[in-house]
């Protein structure tokens, strides 16, 4: 499992450590061969300069991943800096280093069609799944890469728990038993492509380009732990909790098909996730692309995971 961030986390290892043991999780470190950082160029000299939000997110990724496959090994990428061209050779550097599964916490909500050249080259790649968030600023906002025909792009989405029974709110007879309320996460990008194609598999009506998200998962009310830039536990919320929480569950699947594109699976079997069917990112006259219906919706795509069946190959 491949987390590309930009900039030098100095305290990375440390870190994760007390994470998992917080949580009771076995360690994950260089010397058990679970853990490895590397600069975008492969090597292990750290980029040379900090930044204390990038160290932040870094600490998100890693720990999400944690959270989600504690069995994962970890595979840390740092670009130079956070410039889209650096970002993109870490990229470049994770599917080098033979990376099935790479999280994007991160992306541009500017399309041009330059990314339509760069989709070919850092995300045309069959049998890996590539997955980026879809930005933390509500519809009409789309980010790329998830906008990428080839990536999977991740919404968010919100959990409240259920202090008793209730039924399912889209006139279904079944009792919830899941014990919580999922919502979509008011943040959470969405929105039609000016530019990207659409996808074979993506079937919506409203959208004849490109549509954001593909998938969801909750992306509130986490914790994490980081001592850069100063120590502590931190309670968090973004498509960066949710991103590699998504990526992990690939990894959990089992390794995509050869020839597969990962970003299809979901929607071959929509049966295996949750179906997320209230909340709203924004304003749209109650249209799928920023309200969560049954269904395909723009905020949290085909739902979250249930399981792993929806993320693996037939």
């Amino acid at each position: 499992m491949a987390v590309v961030v930009a900039f030098n986390y100095p305290t990375a290892e440390n870190d994760l450590a007390v994470y998992r043991r917080q949580f009771h999780l076995p360690p994950c470190t260089t010397a058990n061969g679970c853990f490895r950082e590397i600069n975008q160029n492969g090597g292990t000299t750290p980029p040379p300069t900090t930044d204390p939000g990038w160290a932040v997110e870094a600490a998100l990724d890693i720990e999400m991943v944690s959270a989600t496959c504690p069995a994962c090994n970890v595979l840390l990428v740092e670009a130079n800096n956070d410039t889209i061209g650096n970002l993109l050779t870490a990229v470049a550097q994770a599917r080098t280093q033979s990376a099935k599964f790479i999280s994007m916490s991160w992306g541009t909500d500017v399309e041009h069609p330059v990314q339509l050249v760069r989709d070919q080259t850092y995300f045309n790649h069959p049998g890996i799944a590539f997955v980026a968030s879809s930005g933390d600023r509500g519809f009409p906002n789309l980010s790329w890469p998830a906008a990428s025909q080839f990536v999977t792009g991740v919404g968010g989405t919100r959990l409240e728990r259920i202090r008793r029974p209730e039924w399912e709110p889209h006139g279904g007879q079944k009792p919830r038993r899941r014990g919580w309320l999922e919502t979509a996460w008011p943040g959470a990008g969405s929105g039609c492509s000016l530019i990207q194609p659409k996808p074979p598999f993506q079937q919506d009506a409203g959208c004849t380009n490109r549509t954001v998200a593909d998938v969801s998962a909750v992306a509130e009310n986490v914790a994490l732990y980081t001592t850069t830039p100063e120590a502590g536990w931190l309670i968090v919320a973004g498509t960066s909790v949710s991103t590699p929480i998504i990526a992990s569950v690939y990894a959990l699947a089992g390794n995509p098909g050869p020839n597969d594109r990962p970003n299809s699976y979901p929607y071959a079997r929509p049966w295996a996730l949750n179906d997320i069917v209230e909340g709203s990112n924004g304003s749209c006259g109650g249209s799928y692309l920023c309200t969560a219906v049954p269904g395909y919706d723009g905020p949290t795509g085909i739902g979250t995971p249930n399981g792993v069946r929806g993320f693996s190959t037939i």
